[in-house]
């Protein structure tokens, strides 16, 4: 178990996506807000080094945000 506990993994949470012109990115200011290209009923994807693993569930609890994953992928062979 020594050798898993020296691997690193790049964890990323996909809220949701937009695209934009960067001028337009380069002339919000604090408080602007960028719209995302899904609704609070979506799924979070979840990442390990770029690749999709799950699908999961924003929770909120005593005011902390966490995942709640629902779903594991499967990798295709």
């Amino acid at each position: 178990m020594n050798t898993l506990e020296n691997i690193e993994v790049d964890i990323t949470v996909e809220l949701g996506a937009a695209t934009m012109p960067i001028h337009h990115l380069l002339r919000m200011g604090r408080g602007a807000v960028i719209e995302l290209d899904t609704t609070e009923a979506d799924k979070m994807r979840v990442y390990a080094n770029n690749t999709l693993v799950a699908m999961g569930d924003v929770k909120i609890d005593e005011g902390r945000l966490s995942v709640e994953i629902t779903e594991k992928l499967r990798r295709r062979s």
